[in-house]
Formats: C-alpha cells, sequence, structure tokens
C-alpha cells in the first residue's frame, strides 16, 4: 500500500504536515498569483480575470475581488457568479471554500477551514487539518467577520459585521455576535 499524501490527506480532512514541500510550493505559487492579482490596473478587467482563473478553482462570471486579497492555495475556492469580496479577504483554504452566486463578502473577512488538534500534546506535534466551508447563494456577508472550519452558512443569510461563524447558520435569516447565532 502506498502511502498518501499530505495534500491526499489534506483534502480528506485528515491530519496533514502544511510543511510537506509540495504544499509549500503550492502556497508559494497562490502569494506570487495574488500579489500579481494586487497590482493590476482595475481598469484592466480582463487581466485581472485571467489571474483568477488562474488562482481559484473555479471563478463565475462577474466575480470581483478588491485587492489585496490573500489565499492559501487558490485552487480550492470556488466562487460562484457575481460573487463580490472586498477588500483584505483572507481564505485559508486547506479545505475546499464554496461561495454561492450573488454571495457579497465585506472587507477584512476572514474564512478559515484550518484547524488544529485541540489536545496540545497533538498540537505541538505540527500537524493541523482543513474543514470545508459552504456559503450560499446571495448571502452577505458583513465587514471583520470571521468564518470557521467546517461552517455551512445557508442561501439569503446575512452575517452581521464582526461576527464569529463557528456554527452552521441556516439559510434566510440574520445571524450575528460572537459567537454566531440567528437574531
Amino acid at each position: 500500500m502506498t502511502a498518501r499524501s499530505e495534500l491526499e490527506k489534506m483534502l480528506a480532512e485528515e491530519l496533514y504536515r502544511a510543511s510537506d514541500p509540495e504544499l509549500t510550493a503550492m502556497r508559494a505559487r497562490a502569494r506570487r498569483l495574488c500579489r500579481r492579482f494586487g497590482e493590476t490596473d482595475p481598469e484592466d478587467r480582463a487581466g485581472r480575470a485571467g489571474l483568477l482563473d488562474e488562482l481559484l478553482g473555479s471563478a463565475g462570471e462577474g466575480l470581483w475581488i478588491e485587492p489585496p486579497f490573500f489565499c492559501d492555495y487558490g485552487t480550492y475556492i470556488h466562487a460562484g457568479r457575481g460573487v463580490e469580496i472586498n477588500v483584505n479577504c483572507v481564505i485559508l483554504d486547506c479545505g475546499y471554500v464554496r461561495i454561492g452566486d450573488q454571495t457579497l463578502i465585506g472587507p477584512n473577512v476572514t474564512i478559515s477551514p484550518a484547524t488544529h488538534p485541540v489536545d496540545p500534546v497533538e498540537r505541538a506535534k505540527g500537524a493541523e487539518m482543513g474543514c470545508p466551508v459552504g456559503i450560499g447563494s446571495r448571502v452577505w456577508i458583513g465587514a471583520g467577520a470571521i468564518i470557521g472550519p467546517g461552517v455551512s452558512i445557508g442561501d439569503d443569510t446575512t452575517i452581521g459585521a464582526g461576527s464569529v461563524v463557528v456554527k452552521d447558520v441556516p439559510a434566510r435569516v440574520v445571524a450575528a455576535g460572537n459567537p454566531c447565532r440567528v437574531i
């Protein structure tokens, strides 16, 4: 039986080592593309779209990201049609991140599938894992919100500014707070 690569473990939601050379190279590629994206002329829509197509797993028609934008790999981000992402968004995509059509993401939002073992002895060994994040269509995520690992946000939902989302949020609600809860 062949040993599984760290990338395979990461995508299978298992503990993996981010220091693996393949993963390190993938993150370096994403950082170069994010930097190039941030340096493009805002009027160069074709150039920006080309870079997003190269960076992201999929980019729906009309996707708009306002730089600076940061991600770990890019490859595991799938953004639907008409998605708008404001400045300083950070997506740590060591797990799949799916963003539905016409979703709006405010400035300074962090979407983090990344997590570490709770047990301090395990955590000290250096392994981490990622749990996918799903954001529905027509969602609005307010400025400064943090979306944690394994979270799902339903269609047509509003997440208030500054919220910390650590549990699933259903469709068609307004939710806010730390921890985030339906209002």
